[in-house]
């Protein structure tokens, strides 16, 4: 039994809001369960400067947890100076996911930046950011098509991610943190919405896990994805 009553393949509750926030080009609230994340996304008229002159775009990500987005309070990384390995870690992973939907040539010599932060956490943080995340950079590219400032579509296709793990020696779907804190083995999952991989990061906390596992968390993660990307499709 999990600790939510959830069945082992059934994903916490989706909700996705849009239009949260004023000034941004895109921008939704995700809710996954008890975790939730506002997204935005920002264009900006000039690409990096390692990308000046090569015509293609660029989308990049920054991630963030509020000080009582957990348990306990956590220092404010501004006010330590620097940004935790953590997170460094996990904003490169949410650009690097998004630009695996974009075409970048279609994008032209622009950047677009999405910002993710924790307002709650409850497990697969990361998952829900990229979730939400290309739901607030859809938005964004919408009006750069509506304004016709780009001619053709630059997402190919939907990105949505989520989290799967063995816990209590059962493959389970969208790990909430109760099951995470004790998950034998737990990864997480991106997918297109065509179910092509983008990245899988799938690690023993414990015991090893076999070949057979690995797969029946895989079979989880595109059952899991087609759901999300149908909240995707919904929201917009």
């Amino acid at each position: 039994m999990r600790p939510s009553g959830r069945n082992l393949d059934q994903l916490r509750a989706i909700e996705i809001e849009t239009g949260i926030t004023k000034h941004a080009e895109g921008s939704c609230l995700i809710k996954c369960g008890g975790t939730h994340v506002i997204c935005t996304a920002t264009i900006e008229d000039k690409p990096p400067s390692f990308l000046k002159g090569t015509g293609l775009g660029w989308v990049t990500a920054e991630y963030g947890m509020l000080p009582r987005a957990t348990n306990s309070r956590n220092r404010r990384e501004a006010a330590a100076g620097k940004q935790s390995g953590r997170t460094q870690e996990i904003q490169r992973l949410i650009g690097r996911a998004l630009r695996a939907g974009v075409d970048r040539v279609a994008l032209g010599e622009r950047q677009i930046v999405i910002d993710c932060d924790v307002i709650q956490a409850d497990g697969g943080t990361r998952c829900a950011s990229i979730t939400g995340g290309w739901v607030a950079l859809r938005l964004a590219m919408n009006k750069l098509l509506k304004a016709g400032v780009v001619t053709s579509d630059p997402l190919v296709d939907h990105v949505a991610a989520v989290s799967c793990g063995l816990y209590a020696g059962q493959p389970v779907l969208d790990l909430d943190y109760a099951e995470d804190s004790e998950a034998g083995t737990d990864g997480n999952f991106i997918l297109t919405g065509r179910g092509r991989l983008i990245e899988v990061q799938l690690s023993a906390e414990g015991a090893t896990f076999s070949r057979d596992e690995m797969t029946a968390l895989l079979d989880l993660a595109e059952a899991g994805v087609a759901e999300l990307v149908a909240a995707q499709k919904a929201a917009i």
